[in-house]
């Protein structure tokens, strides 16, 4: 009798083992489930993450939301409203054209300010002084594939119809009278230029981005995809996909040049973060670490 008692005993003691095994078990699963869907609405964007006040709930548990790297990029105030169209190209570009970047920042120095001087007796906007430098890089003999000469790359027609005197590179006379073509002047093309983005300035209602398409494809072609869009008063980014591929990256790289200067000391020390970075914390470990160093 004391022996079926004693083995019903030890039977009720593995059945209780048992069931606080299997708890635990279920209890880890639980947890483990738990954590994997967290981590899927956190990476994922599920709705049932709220985020709100700086803090996110998942059912009970809540996280705080604290800065881990503050954005500082600060764009110049004519391409202000351009910013998320164009932050990830310019984040790209001070990447992968830095050694560009830093060779072109050191030529601006003797010519960005003239051309500044110069555009600002026009009352053009000071970001366009750029374009001296995706246009020749500072070369004053520099000859694109089209024919473009100089500085500002004047086509023939162009280099005539403002003002500026163009030799042929046949004409064999030029080199024995020591004609100059005006393009490859600094002083007269910089004003040619000024001119030019004058006038764009009135036909394209002061659009920057458009005044910079037309400088490298022609207000004939921007006026042209203009058309195409659709909208009474289309902006560059309405009608981008009109325009030629080389066009395009021309925009960008002006935008990218001008947020690149306009935040150079971050640039040089790579520290220029183009957006806000969020570390989370679950809300119970701040409260352990404030009952913490409240009982220090």
């Amino acid at each position: 009798m004391l022996t079926e008692r004693y083995c019903y005993s030890k039977i009720l003691q593995i059945i209780n083992f048992m069931l606080q095994l299997l708890s635990r078990i279920f209890v880890s699963f639980f947890l483990l489930i738990s954590c994997s869907l967290f981590s899927k609405a956190q990476f994922k964007g599920d709705t049932s993450i709220l985020l709100a006040n700086n803090k996110i709930e998942i059912t009970s548990i809540s996280f705080t939301r604290t800065i881990k790297k503050e954005a500082n990029i600060i764009y110049p105030k004519s391409l202000l409203a351009h910013v998320n169209e164009s932050k990830e190209y310019v984040q790209k570009f001070s990447e992968k054209q830095r050694n560009y970047l830093l060779r072109t920042h050191q030529m601006g120095k003797n010519y960005f300010p003239k051309v500044a001087a110069v555009f600002n007796r026009f009352h053009l906007p000071q970001e366009l002084k750029v374009l001296i430098a995706l246009e020749s890089g500072f070369n004053s003999n520099a000859v694109s594939s089209a024919g473009a000469v100089g500085y500002w790359q004047f086509m023939d027609a162009a280099a005539k119809e403002y003002g500026l005197k163009i030799i042929d590179p046949k004409d064999t006379s030029a080199v024995r009278l020591k004609k100059k073509d005006d393009r490859k002047n600094f002083t007269k093309s910089t004003y040619a230029a000024a001119k030019y983005l004058h006038d764009r300035c009135k036909n394209l209602n002061n659009d920057i981005l458009l005044m910079v398409a037309s400088y490298n494809c022609g207000i004939g072609n921007v006026w042209q995809a203009m058309k195409k869009s659709g909208k009474s008063n289309p902006d560059f980014w309405d009608i981008r996909k009109y325009l030629p591929l080389e066009t395009r990256l021309y925009v960008m790289n002006f935008i990218s040049l001008n947020v690149v200067f306009n935040n150079y000391e971050a640039f040089v020390n790579n520290k220029m973060i183009f957006a806000t970075e969020f570390s989370y914390v679950p809300l119970f470990e701040n409260v352990s670490k404030l009952n913490a160093s409240s009982t220090d």
